[in-house]
């Protein structure tokens, strides 16, 4: 049984405008919302988070949410990373833990949201947590956008990885490979000091080689909580993934979206 909730939870969902493959996504219509509006309710969803707001850069996205009862922030245009706009939201906050849910994923599960949350509130030593799920597409092994992860036996993260990791030397068993791999899911919760010292290190080698911001946390020795989830992460990041999800969409009754 986890440990019983003392602290406040805050859900903060990074809404850039500008995007480089799908300027303006988080406004895209999506069954007759915006984007993000779908992420902002499945992350009001989970129940261990007490408050969900969206942390935006452009006035554009304050005047199409507000309207529809999203608390929205605004917050500096400059900031390299959702990370860094939500530790600028997080020091003017007085909350214990921070959930960073990427704005461009309306079908996060608010169960893996629950699930993290409950891993930090079990583990007091442990900076921040994230999301695990076992690949069984061959194909997403292979896969550079797939980013793979290896755990201890506690739990905890050893590393990240766009490789296929751990390697298998035996080439009978990589023939057929065991059910060893694993693909991180991008969601992570923070202790709010953690977050913003994390934001104001500097990037680290093996972060500015793989290009993941997680492994700058392993490079400072802090560790990461992993929690196994069976949520298939979707993002938006082309006209043709909101494509592709709206059709996810279609049919759901009303409510559920």
């Amino acid at each position: 049984m986890g440990a019983a909730r003392k602290q406040n939870v805050l859900a903060v969902i990074p809404a850039r405008f500008a995007s480089t493959r799908f300027p303006g996504k988080m406004l895209a219509p999506l069954v007759g919302k915006p984007l993000v509006y779908h992420t902002f309710r499945r992350a009001c969803e989970a129940k261990l988070v007490d408050e969900v707001l969206v942390a935006a850069d452009d006035e554009r996205i304050r005047q199409a949410l507000e309207p529809l009862g999203v608390p929205v922030v605004m917050t500096r245009v400059d900031h390299p990373s959702g990370t860094d706009r939500i530790a600028e939201v997080a020091a003017s906050r007085d909350v214990s833990l921070i959930v960073n849910v990427q704005g461009d994923e309306p079908l996060v599960d608010p169960r893996t949201i629950d699930e993290a949350v409950q891993a930090l509130l079990d583990s007091p030593d442990v900076s921040m947590s994230t999301a695990r799920r076992a690949i069984t597409d061959p194909r997403e092994i292979e896969d550079p956008n797939i980013v793979k992860v290896v755990c201890g036996q506690d739990g905890r993260a050893l590393y990240f990885s766009r490789h296929p990791i751990p390697y298998i030397r035996d080439a009978a068993l990589r023939a057929e490979p065991p059910a060893c791999y694993w693909q991180h899911i991008g969601l992570y919760v923070y202790r709010r000091e953690f977050l913003i010292q994390f934001a104001q290190w500097s990037v680290t080698p093996l972060e500015e080689l793989e290009k993941l911001e997680q492994l700058r946390v392993l490079e400072h020795g802090h560790s990461i909580a992993v929690v196994n989830t069976s949520y298939r992460s979707i993002g938006v990041d082309t006209p043709e993934d909101l494509e592709r999800v709206s059709g996810l969409f279609a049919g759901a009754p009303e409510g559920e979206s």
